[in-house]
């Protein structure tokens, strides 16, 4: 008889004690009663884990071997043409599902085994140090560029950083030539910019490398060659009836978008608002997730400070996350994540209709732009509204008023007006 009530009655129980998966299961249990996973869930998480661990003994493998790439194998290879005695869980979402929380686990308590770094991989270790240290970028940003060029040193063969000076501008050409099959124009510009700020990286170390730099192709710039997409004013409007605020997640979705259409904010700075963040009484929020790691502070319009009060009055979940948004489902106690906010915003627009027109947060930060040129705003402004340390910056999401181009053009040649 299982010890835990959560094992009684499981599908397949002999399976998972009898498998190399038997020492993480009380741990698996507590890891998602920490996150408030309903017992039912918790259930069929163990189902799926118990046919992972079937098919690890058939295949002789040990929990050491168990990793993201294993995983994956069970996940394609396996699923699809299972032949496990029923009755077994062969769903693919619940067992991607239940086995990432599986690794989680794993990560935490198996710590990795030291080895030997290649020299690249130290290379790109320091490249990440100076880009945080040094230049103050983002993780996701540093993470972005170490990826791009550790991909451009291993593909050009370099091992270690006295190679790097040996490169030529063929080495280089021939490298983007391989990309631009398949990558488009912006793509190629920002691992451009990451090969640059590489290069930069040397030099401040004491390399030649202004050569390298000068090698690096320059990408045709298009972005200005046809207009921002923005929302009207009818399609603002279907856009914000599209939330169901008499629903506790429709609140939150609402305040989101709110948040991300009146303050022009980014998603990853919404995540970052914390309960903290709002001064009720002089009607300030302080944003400190911005990618410029500084703290600023934004009036706090009316329309906003109403929904999320709403939000926090009738919709905000008991949790002990001090975060302003987050999750409504298990886990709990969990931040909002940038795909989550992502996902509903997008959910709002296949609603009300305009799926095919827009597909990202953006979008309303370029709207938010675009209403206060029309309202007369100058670009410096609107720069330090949406915190751009450049103006060109700005003039990428406000760059023209239709409605004003149109009241000044000449009427065409032979037309009645």
């Amino acid at each position: 008889m299982p010890a835990d009530k959560t094992l009684t009655n499981l599908v397949r129980y002999n399976w998972l004690i009898d498998s190399p998966l038997e020492s993480v299961v009380s741990s698996y249990i507590k890891a998602l009663r920490g996150q408030r996973y309903a017992d039912r869930t918790i259930r069929i998480y163990l189902g799926c884990l118990a046919h992972f661990g079937f098919w690890l003994k058939a295949e002789e493998l040990e929990l050491t071997h168990v990793d993201s790439s294993l995983i994956k194998r069970f996940l394609r290879e396996h699923l699809p043409a299972c032949t496990c005695p029923v009755p077994c869980y062969d769903s693919v979402g619940c067992s991607g599902a239940a086995l990432r929380h599986l690794l989680k686990i794993l990560m935490r308590s198996q710590p990795s085994p030291t080895m030997a770094k290649d020299p690249v991989t130290i290379e790109l270790t320091r490249f990440a140090e100076y880009l945080t240290d040094t230049c103050g970028l983002s993780s996701a940003t540093r993470d972005r560029r170490a990826q791009h060029v550790g991909a451009f040193l291993y593909d050009v063969g370099v091992t270690d950083t006295v190679s790097v000076l040996s490169l030529s501008a063929t080495d280089i050409d021939a490298y983007f030539s391989t990309l631009a099959s398949r990558l488009r124009p912006a793509s190629l510009r920002i691992v451009c910019n990451s090969l640059r700020s590489y290069f930069r990286y040397r030099a401040v170390r004491g390399d030649e490398t202004d050569g390298l730099a000068a090698a690096l192709p320059r990408i045709a710039d298009w972005r200005r060659a046809t207009l921002p997409k923005v929302l009207s004013d009818a399609e603002l409007t279907a856009f914000l009836d599209a939330f169901d605020r008499t629903d506790p997640v429709g609140l939150r979705d609402y305040a989101i978008a709110r948040c991300l259409l009146d303050l022009g904010l980014r998603g990853h700075e919404v995540t970052y608002l914390t309960l903290e963040s709002i001064d009720w009484r002089r009607a300030i929020l302080t944003i400190s997730g911005t990618k410029s790691k500084r703290i600023q502070q934004l009036p706090l319009p009316a329309s906003t400070g109403e929904a999320v009060a709403q939000y926090l009055r009738q919709g905000r979940p008991q949790t002990t996350s001090r975060r302003l948004f987050v999750r409504h489902r298990a886990p709990l106690d969990t931040p909002l994540s940038v795909p989550a906010i992502r996902n509903s915003m997008n959910r709002a627009f296949v609603r009300c209709g305009l799926r095919d027109q827009f597909c990202n947060t953006h979008v309303l930060r370029r709207t938010m732009a675009t209403q206060l040129q029309r309202a007369g705003v100058s670009v410096k402004e609107i720069a330090d509204v949406l915190r751009h340390k450049s103006l060109d910056t700005a003039y990428s999401y406000a760059r023209v008023d239709v409605e004003q181009l149109r009241a000044m053009a000449l009427p065409w040649p032979g037309s009645p007006s």
